[in-house]
Parts: C-alpha cells; sequence; structure tokens
C-alpha cells in the first residue's frame, strides 16, 4: 500500500519512512529474501524499541504522578502553615491586649486599694467616735449615780428627781454598751479591710512572692501571658523557616514536573517513531510478526461497521443517534460510566464479532469497538461485569464497558481514519498493575462517516 501519509510526520519519522522503502523491491516482483529477513528483523527491532519507549514512558507518568502528589501535599502544607501563622498572630495579639488588660487591671485594683485605704480611715474615725461616746456614756452615768444618791437624801422631795437620774443611769449604760458593741464591729471590719488592702496593693518594695495574693495572682497571670507571647514568637520563627523551606521544596517540585513533562514528550516522539517503524514495515508488503493481528482488526472493523449499517437500515436506529456525543453518565460509578443513545444497537451487535477475535489468534487481549471519542459501548464480555460499590481497583480491572478511554492510545485509536494503526503502551489494570501491550486498530467506517475505531490489543 502506498505510504504518503508518512510524509507529514517528523524528520526522524521522515527517514524511517526512506529506510522502509528499502525494504521494498524496486521492480514490481517477488519479495528478495535478503529483504523478507531485513524488514523481520527491522520488525524485531522497533518491537523492542517500542517495549522500551512505552515502558519508560510508563515510568515517566508513575514519577509525575508521584511528583504531582508530592506537590499537592506541599501546596497543602504551605496552606496549613499560612493558617498557623495566621494563628500565631493572632495569638501574638490577644497575648499583648491580654498584657494590657492585667496593667489595667492592676490599675483599678490600685484604685481601689486607695479606696480601701480611705474606708480605713473613716472606720477609725467611727472608732475613735464611739469611743468618745463610750466616755461620754460613762462620765453620764456617774453624774446619774451621785443625782441618783443626793435624790434619795432628799426623802420625798427628792423622789422625781430619782426617777431621772434612774433612767438616765439605765440609758447611759445602754449607750456606753452600744458604743462598745460598734467599737468591735468597727475593730472586726478593721482587721478585715486592712487584709483586703494587703492583698489587693501593690508593693514597689516586696519582694518577688511577697506581694498580696490578689497581686500575686495578677502577676502570675501576666507571667503566663508572657510567656505564651514569647512561645508564640518562637512558634513563628520556626513556621516561618519551615514556610520557606517547604516553598522552596514546592519550586523544586515544579521544575521536576516541568523536566518530567518534556522528558514525556520526547518519550512520546521516541515511542511515536517505532510505532511509525512498525508501521512502514507492516506496509511493505512483507508478513511480519503483526501483519496477522492488523489483518485481524481490519476484519472485525468491517464486520463492526456492516451491523451498524444494518442497524440504520432497518431503523432500528438513526444515524443522529448512532453518532451522538451527548453521553449521559451513570450514577454512583466509580471509574465513571456513562450511556450513549446508540448502547442497545452495540449490545446486540458487537459482543459475537468480539468475541470471535478473542480466539482467532494467540494472545489476544480485547477487541472493542471504540466510537471517535473513545467511548466503549460494550466491552469483551469478561469485562461488562457491574460495578461493586465502593471497590474501584475492581472496578477498573473488571468493569471497563460504558467508560470512555480518551488517553493518548485510545484517542489514537479511536480517530485514526488511515487502513490501520499500530501502538505500544502500558495498560492499567487497576491496583497498581499494568500488562505492556501492542495494538492493532482500523476506523470503522458508516454510511461514508467515520464512526470510530476497532482496537485489536495483544500481548508480545
Amino acid at each position: 500500500m502506498p505510504l504518503s501519509f508518512l510524509k507529514k510526520k517528523e524528520p526522524v519519522a521522515e527517514r524511517a519512512l526512506a529506510l522502509s522503502e528499502q525494504v521494498v523491491p524496486a521492480v514490481p516482483t517477488a519479495v528478495s529474501r535478503d529483504a523478507i529477513e531485513l524488514a523481520e528483523r527491522l520488525q524485531r527491532d522497533t518491537a523492542g524499541l517500542g517495549l522500551e519507549a512505552a515502558q519508560l514512558r510508563g515510568m515517566l507518568e508513575d514519577t509525575t504522578a508521584v511528583a504531582t502528589r508530592q506537590q499537592d501535599s506541599l501546596a497543602a502544607l504551605v496552606k496549613h502553615l499560612q493558617d498557623i501563622r495566621a494563628a500565631q498572630d493572632l495569638i501574638h495579639e490577644v497575648t499583648a491586649g491580654s498584657q494590657s488588660s492585667v496593667g489595667q487591671a492592676r490599675e483599678a485594683v490600685e484604685s481601689v486599694g486607695q479606696e480601701v485605704a480611705g474606708v480605713v480611715d473613716t472606720l477609725r474615725d467611727v472608732a475613735k467616735a464611739a469611743q468618745q461616746i463610750t466616755q461620754i456614756a460613762l462620765q453620764t452615768r456617774l453624774v446619774a449615780f451621785n443625782a441618783s444618791v443626793e435624790a434619795k437624801r432628799a426623802g420625798e422631795a427628792g423622789r422625781g428627781f430619782s426617777v431621772v437620774a434612774d433612767a438616765v443611769k439605765d440609758l447611759s449604760t445602754q449607750v456606753e454598751s452600744t458604743s462598745k458593741a460598734i467599737m468591735g464591729t468597727v475593730a472586726d471590719l478593721d482587721k478585715r479591710i486592712q487584709s483586703l488592702a494587703r492583698d489587693i496593693r501593690w508593693d514597689q518594695d516586696a519582694q518577688p512572692g511577697a506581694q498580696g495574693r490578689f497581686q500575686s495572682a495578677l502577676s502570675a497571670v501576666e507571667l503566663g501571658v508572657a510567656r505564651i507571647g514569647d512561645a508564640a514568637t518562637q512558634s513563628m520563627r520556626v513556621s516561618g523557616g519551615i514556610h520557606e523551606q517547604a516553598a522552596a521544596m514546592a519550586g523544586e517540585l515544579s521544575k521536576t514536573r516541568n523536566a518530567l513533562g518534556q522528558a514525556m514528550r520526547r518519550s512520546e516522539v521516541v515511542l511515536g517513531v517505532s510505532e511509525t517503524l512498525m508501521e512502514a514495515i507492516a506496509s511493505c508488503g512483507v508478513q511480519t510478526a503483526d501483519t496477522p493481528y492488523i489483518e485481524l482488526a481490519q476484519q472485525a472493523a468491517t464486520q463492526i461497521a456492516q451491523v451498524l449499517e444494518r442497524a440504520v437500515d432497518a431503523g432500528q436506529i438513526s444515524l443522529a443517534d448512532l453518532f451522538d456525543e451527548r453521553y449521559q453518565p451513570i450514577a454512583g460509578t466509580n471509574p465513571p460510566q456513562v450511556m450513549a443513545r446508540f448502547n442497545s444497537v452495540t449490545d446486540r451487535g458487537f459482543p459475537a464479532i468480539q468475541e470471535q477475535a478473542l480466539t482467532a489468534l494467540p494472545n489476544v487481549v480485547f477487541c472493542i469497538g471504540a466510537d471517535r471519542n473513545g467511548y466503549i459501548a460494550t466491552h469483551n464480555r469478561q469485562y461488562c461485569q457491574p460495578q461493586r460499590q465502593g471497590d474501584v481497583v475492581w472496578n477498573t480491572a473488571h468493569s471497563r464497558w460504558r467508560r470512555i478511554f480518551n488517553d493518548r492510545t485510545g484517542l489514537a485509536s479511536a480517530r485514526n481514519q488511515r487502513p490501520f494503526l499500530l501502538q505500544t503502551y502500558r495498560r492499567d489494570m487497576g491496583g497498581g498493575n499494568f500488562v505492556m501491550l501492542k495494538e492493532a486498530s482500523a476506523p470503522i467506517m458508516v454510511k461514508g462517516r467515520h464512526w470510530g475505531g476497532l482496537r485489536l490489543a495483544y500481548r508480545f
């Protein structure tokens, strides 16, 4: 078949084209034995190159995924550190306010202490007044006693005066008793207030620990707040250093990801060259190990196209619905699955063709029809298992239908419109398990329109 479709490739691919064209004999006669041997050797070498390139690309994908997770983790760490820093700033602000509040409390207590001192002075004045009242009452009682004696001497004439003198004596006794009680109460209040004054008074000359209880408590609070502030300041310095280191690590990881991206793109070039060489060798008319798989893929693609065209002709589905791309998500699926309007047609017509291809040649892993977006409506039966809720590893390996595989390999096979396409890749089976596969694909054409591709994967 002509190799003009390779003319648009990169210079490396053009050299591969030139090399492959050397394999094609210059005259339309039987292919020479040497050319066949050369093609077979090139096929083996390019298959090995494709295998190494696919493995390299897979390792780069794994490393990139690890770097991405590390970068995400570092970003989360930096965010947490920023939150910690904000909390530390708040602690520092609160402790500063608390220290100010303690100072204000001390000033308020000092003011109370001064008022208490005034109360003490007032109480002492009351005590002195009560003492004077007691003295006056004592003197009044003595005068009343003398008057009572003189009234008795006067006999009947002094009887009325004697009654008054006795009453005055009794009243002075009560006044004296009340005054002494007031003096006792004032003395007790004086002791208590003096004790309160000692507790709340701040003594500038007192040794540490010799202050009053209230002032000692305020000092303890002030010291604790100061220690919290110092700890917060120290923590801010430490977290600031960690933040700088984490930011530096994030920068290095970003550089690593960029470098891995470049390596990934270069590995794609190498992989593309190996695939181009494999296609060129397979196209030169020499039978290679890939030829039977290419022919099987093309045959299955033709049969799938016929199934779809018959469905359209029979009125089972319209062309619009067959080419519909409005996929409807299936709720609760992981990995996500979707439905399309042509599912019933593929479920009826694809299995017989796809299952037969599985046993047509050795080492075939799967044979599936995909639309041009990589959507697998109907997979091989062993991969059409219902999903298990919450078991993403099992689902990834056993429930591969109703899914869109828009990775590099999947889209290339689905959108290829050349007679065939050969690719080498690493297939994710879930749970960190991968298998190396080679894939031959052929376009599926329905009523002159490109519907998708037939994907035939096999071990090599």
